[in-house]
């Protein structure tokens, strides 16, 4: 079992080495490159200090000044190897390789969600196996959607299955991906974010992914999106319409306090939404950090929002099976 360093945990931060900022074969969006020290995805500017996506003594010191122990760390969305095209196999077991080394230099401080290619199973197949024999990495990063699915069918699904199969818990975290009608405001980010999110709640909810997979541990960050919002509705729906209903055996309000969700939620209100539905026993500390929408100060945001940290101690460990 893995041994984190005491004290709070954030399962939701981003970390990317340098070698890797040209991103997978067939990536939705242009390289990253760094323009006197801030990062930009093509021509759009990510709002970030190019030291905190890679640089780890960067992030120590800023882990430091939020009084956060451990973090968790994830590649960013946009590196998510989603086709099976030449060189996405290459890119996802370098990013993991490289993933494992700072884990394994950091005594405790930092965990890893690997990145497995989502364009071909064989290939996720082996990376999850390859992923439960090291230490450090407690689970995988994943998309809430690939083309036109989600978690309920295919692709994520299988990958769901072999994921509980291997122990690894499961982080999933939208993708930001286009959409024509979105394009202005940075609602790609404001509202295709939670919508993303919340059509993968819904899917496993909906589409019997817990009946199957009863040792699946899944983690929806941003609070979920907006599905804590929705919840009743889904219920209604599922009492109402067969068609709804057909492959769960109980209302998605039951089967939603078996997920994890973290605190990104930005609203106190929402969070005590989040807590209401979810349960304090389902809720870990996340920042998203370091983009420009994380939580800044999430430990103490947490705190003062009515959370202690001991629940959200015992959550985190239970969700990530370590000491």
């Amino acid at each position: 079992m893995t041994t984190l360093r005491p004290g709070p945990v954030d399962v939701h931060a981003h970390w990317l080495p340098t070698d890797l900022f040209g991103l997978p074969p067939g990536a939705p969006y242009r390289p990253i490159s760094d323009r006197d020290g801030q990062l930009f995805i093509g021509d759009t500017p990510l709002s970030i200090d190019s030291r905190l996506m890679s640089d780890v003594d960067a992030i120590r010191s800023d882990m430091d000044a939020a009084g956060i122990s451990v973090r968790v760390l994830s590649a960013p969305p946009f590196a998510f190897a989603r086709h099976d095209l030449p060189g996405a196999n290459e890119y996802t077991e370098a990013f993991n390789s490289a993933l494992s080394g700072i884990v394994s230099d950091s005594r405790g401080a930092f965990a890893g969600f690997g990145s497995v290619n989502l364009g071909n199973l064989d290939a996720s197949a082996r990376q999850i196996e390859m992923l439960r024999d090291d230490d450090g990495i407690v689970g995988i990063a994943i998309p809430p959607i690939v083309g036109d699915e989600s978690l309920d069918v295919g692709t994520l699904r299988d990958i769901l299955r072999r994921a509980a199969h291997a122990d690894l818990a499961v982080l999933v975290h939208p993708m930001q991906l286009p959409a024509p009608a979105m394009g202005r405001h940075y609602l790609t980010n404001l509202i295709g974010n939670p919508t993303e999110s919340a059509v993968a709640v819904a899917s496993t909810l909906l589409g019997g992914v817990l009946e199957e997979i009863p040792d699946l541990r899944i983690c929806f960050v941003h609070g979920g999106g907006c599905a804590p919002d929705l919840l009743g509705r889904w219920d209604h729906a599922w009492h109402a319409r067969a068609d709804v209903s057909a492959n769960s055996t109980t209302p998605p309000s039951d089967g939603f306090r078996q997920l994890y969700f973290d605190t990104v939620t930005h609203d106190e209100l929402a969070l005590v939404l989040l807590e209401e539905k979810a349960g304090d026993a389902r809720i870990l500390l996340g920042s998203d950090y370091p983009f420009d929408m994380a939580d800044s100060d999430p430990l103490n945001n947490a705190i003062n929002r009515g959370l202690t940290t001991h629940d959200l101690d015992q959550a985190t460990r239970q969700f990530l099976r370590v000491e």
